[in-house]
């Protein structure tokens, strides 16, 4: 994302260069990015706390938690993010500013201060924090709580009970646990100017060109209004009409009675080769919205996913069998036994929802297909090759930018921002105590429902704690997030084998928490070049988090409750979208860390021993790289081979597949490549448009189509609502293997 903000020219004008020049080294960043994108000037006078700002930033807060949690559970779950609200609220907010009365007035008990619901123009601060909430209500990104998918496959998939208020707590607790340590870390990677946070300035620029005066008769709002239109009503087609276009792979279609034909030909459960889309939810799933992804990591996306997908896969299928690879579907998130087929997971989990081994004994090793194997073992080598990648080829700039953080003296905007009150520390202690007060309390009085022991809690909140502020440092200087999700679960696999949920309340308390303290930071930093008050977005971060946190829980109960059959996609329709992709793997996760654990999957009681090389293999790699560029200097390209991208190309896949990265990436190459070199000016004006309004307008319909025909069952049955036509596509190839509906080999 850094590269983007930086191919729009019209962010910064040759006027603003200028003034740069023209100004005191000491008022200008010594970041160059950030002098071509963000102002030097501010004005503390705006107001930020409007009526306009509360009625927007809750109301977008409470309908993204709504959507994004009502579309997780989908085939194609479409995240609604930030810049859909950044875009819409815009002439909303100058609506408003035009309507609501100017009349002073004043509050009973807060003495003689006057108020206005319009006390001035609609002004980018508001809109900041209107974004703001609205991140907060997809979870910075992510749609819904993290922890969302525990109460999930709790109910879902082991048929258990969880209460609502042990629901409520784990998903709060561990959405809010990180802001208590990053607030006190702001010093250290938000007020230094060489902790500039690359991701940010895309907000930056894209605020920036929203204000600009329009002088078009073709305005943004007007663009923005005709397009949500055109999607609004185009995906009733692909969302109900004709549910075929989703998917289109002809060649299932050109040979309806092949096995390896559909194998490499489905979208959805093959190689997805010459699969395409005219549905916008699969253009922009699990990878979000091309349009807003820079084409250099289009490029590398492309290269990871056709290497893995069109070399590795068929040589590791057809070419070596790899681990019995045959009796298994070529692409598959379940779980099976030796004999190819589905493993029996409640069997295996007795009354006290832990494993029982003369059950797992019974039924035998744990099997993956194929590519589940190697999307962990690309997991593994993507955690250690950006681990390596960073020091190597960001590690001394790293410590240069650490060191001048402390040594420097403060740039002009973090002078800007003294003239607003700061967060006083005491306020993330208290959020940090009373957090983990309450956590402790779950674990303790409810342990019943999320397993996890006491200590459990105590030792993830040390491990995201200890990596927060060196993620936080990697992110603001290279944009590069590692996770901790499957180092997580890994280590508790181990200690504490046998207990599914106890793993992933881990997995989640340890991830989540650093993640969001990592995005609670990069929020904050937005703040910081846009001047808005620290207490207002501390505050605006906390309550945002709290309603989505609650609506997304709610929005996810209501469905679980309410339709038949949900996430079991092997009972429902074939066109149902309501087969929860994401929950699947999120619950294979559980099974195989925390129900059997990774001893007797990637350990010596496993059949997948040998995918813990990649954890070497991908620390090497990044090195051996950068001996190459060392080597040989004058090779520009060498640099550019950025090994993290590529080994986590497929790292959405599963539950992505092949059918959201062949539409992802054209749909991406069209823009960002042929539209950005020879139509720049559309591409500036109105490219982040486009975007917004695709993703309202299939949510909006999506919605629609639900509460109009969905929830009764009115759906259309013909040739083109009866699923992609791929049914072999899952079918072993193996010699002896029998599974219903496929042909005998």
């Amino acid at each position: 994302m850094a590269t983007l903000q930086l191919e729009t020219p019209y962010l910064t004008t040759t006027t603003d260069q200028e003034k740069n020049l023209n100004l005191d080294e000491d008022d200008i960043s010594p970041i160059e990015e950030v002098r071509l994108t963000v102002t030097n000037t501010d004005d503390p006078t705006l107001p930020v706390w409007t009526f306009r700002m509360w009625f927007l930033g809750l109301f977008s807060c409470a309908l993204l938690s709504f959507l994004n949690q009502f579309f997780s559970y989908r085939t194609e779950p479409l995240v609604i993010s930030q810049i859909t609200v950044q875009v819409a609220s815009l002439p909303i907010g100058h609506f408003l500013a035009t309507v609501l009365p100017t009349t002073k007035f004043r509050i009973p008990g807060l003495g003689s201060r006057l108020f206005s619901l319009n006390p001035s123009p609609f002004n980018m601060k508001e809109h900041v924090l209107i974004s703001i909430f609205a991140n907060a209500g997809s979870a910075f990104g992510s749609g819904s709580a993290y922890a969302v998918g525990i109460i999930t496959i709790i109910k879902a998939f082991y048929q258990r009970k969880i209460t609502f208020l042990a629901g409520w707590l784990l998903i709060t607790t561990t959405q809010v646990l990180g802001y208590g340590w990053a607030g006190l870390l702001r010093k250290y990677v938000v007020e230094p100017a060489h902790m500039w946070w690359p991701g940010t300035l895309v907000q930056v620029s894209l605020f920036r060109a929203l204000h600009e005066k329009e002088e078009r008769r073709m305005s943004r709002a007007k663009f923005f209004l005709i397009a949500l239109v055109c999607s609004f009503a185009w995906y009733l087609v692909p969302g109900y009409l004709f549910s075929a276009l989703t998917s289109i792979s002809w060649i299932c279609w050109t040979f309806p009675k092949s096995v390896t034909a559909q194998q490499i030909g489905s979208g959805m459960r093959g190689l997805g080769l010459g699969a395409l889309t005219l549905d916008w939810s699969v253009v922009a799933s699990f990878l979000f919205s091309p349009l807003i992804s820079p084409f250099f990591a289009i490029v590398n996306v492309f290269l990871g996913y056709a290497m893995i997908i069109y070399v590795v896969m068929p040589i590791s299928y057809w070419g070596m069998d790899l681990y019995g690879a045959r009796r298994f579907p070529i692409f598959s998130s379940h779980l099976f036994t030796a004999e190819g087929q589905r493993y029996n997971i409640s069997e295996i989990v007795n009354d006290k929802f832990q494993i029982d081994m003369g059950k797992y004994e019974e039924q035998g090793r744990i099997n993956l297909s194929t590519f589940f194997t190697l999307t962990y073992g690309f997991g593994f080598a993507t955690i250690a090759s950006t681990l390596t990648h960073v020091g190597f080829f960001y590690g001394r700039e790293i410590y240069e930018r650490y060191r001048a953080s402390y040594k420097n003296k403060e740039d002009i905007h973090t002078r800007l921002m003294r003239k607003y009150k700061d967060i006083p520390s005491w306020w993330f202690y208290l959020l940090l105590v009373v957090t983990i007060a309450v956590s402790l309390l779950l674990c303790i009085f409810l342990n019943d429902q999320v397993q996890m022991p006491w200590w459990g809690l105590l030792f993830a909140s040390a491990i995201a704690f200890l990596f927060t502020l060196p993620i936080s440092i990697i992110t603001a200087t290279t944009n590069q997030t590692p996770g901790l999700n499957i180092i997580t679960e890994y280590v508790m696999g181990i200690i504490l084998p046998g207990r599914p949920i106890a793993n992933v309340c881990f997995k989640t308390y340890g991830y989540m928490s650093m993640a969001q303290a990592v995005s609670f930071l990069s929020d904050f930093k937005l703040g910081h070049y846009m001047k808005i008050p620290p207490r207002s977005m501390f505050l605006v971060q906390f309550i945002g988090t709290i309603i989505a946190g609650t609506i997304n829980l709610a929005v996810a109960v209501w469905l679980l409750d309410s339709i038949e059959n949900i996430c079991q996609d092997d009972l429902l329709p074939p066109d149902s979208p309501w087969t929860c992709p994401g929950d699947r793997v999120f619950f294979d996760a559980s099974v195989i860390w925390g129900l059997v654990g990774p001893k007797r999957i990637f350990g010596s009681l496993g059949n997948y021993s040998s995918m813990n090389w990649f954890f070497l293999g991908g620390a090497l790699g990044p090195v051996i790289v950068w001996l190459f560029h060392k080597a040989f200097p004058e090779k520009t390209w060498i640099p550019l081979i950025n090994l993290p991208v590529i080994l986590g190309a497929t790292g959405a896949m599963p539950p992505a597949t092949p059918l959201n990265y062949n539409a992802w990436i054209i749909v991406g190459t069209i823009f960002n490549f042929f539209v950005f070199r020879y139509r720049k000016k559309w591409w500036q004006r109105y490219n982040y448009i486009l975007s917004a309004a695709l993703d309202a307008g299939v949510a909006f319909m999506g919605v629609l189509l639900y509460f109009s025909v969905g929830m009764e069952n009115k759906g259309l049955t013909w040739w083109g609502t009866n699923g992609e036509h791929c049914d072999l596509a899952t079918c072993p190839t193996a010699k002896g293997v029998m599974i219903d509906g496929c042909p005998a080999n």
